[in-house]
């Protein structure tokens, strides 16, 4: 039940993420605008679900498990790449609350190369994993704590 969940999550954020596309930085409502932002909240805070346990491992505050870690990188990797792709609507001008910096639209490379590091760690986390290696495991999953704090730091409001 829970793989149908989730499965069932992550079609309905991509289904968001493909209508959303398509608003590119054209006249867009001020209703397409709020989908838009709706969408990208729903993908990270989907990416946040899934880093929790890594957190929680890396902070020793649950006891390690790889299979687990894995199911995180996993569930990162599939949904990281989704994050260009929701930021295809350009919603500045919008008096809408989103915690989104301009600069992304500002500097679509550098988020790409950002987004795209998040999913090369979530990969590499899921390769780690896979060996039952804890300190390997670990140590991946820090990097892919620092691929989302990376973005964070530059696109994100505080």
């Amino acid at each position: 039940m829970k793989k149908s969940i989730v499965k069932t999550g992550f079609v309905g954020a991509f289904a968001l993420v493909a209508a959303t596309a398509f608003a590119q930085n054209s006249d867009i409502s001020k209703e397409q605008a709020e989908h838009a932002i709706e969408t990208r909240q729903s993908i990270f805070h989907l990416q946040g679900w899934a880093m929790g346990p890594l957190g929680g491992m890396l902070k020793r505050q649950i006891e390690f498990d790889a299979n687990l870690a894995k199911q995180s990188g996993e569930r990162i990797s599939h949904l990281a790449p989704m994050i260009t792709d929701a930021f295809q609507t350009d919603t500045r001008g919008f008096d809408i609350e989103t915690e989104a910096l301009d600069t992304i639209w500002e500097n679509k490379d550098d988020f790409a190369k950002k987004a795209d590091r998040l999913v090369q760690a979530a990969n590499e986390l899921v390769a780690a994993a896979e060996s039952g290696d804890q300190g390997k495991t670990l140590r991946a999953a820090a990097v892919v704590g620092k691929a989302c704090g990376a973005c964070h730091d530059a696109y994100r409001s505080d």
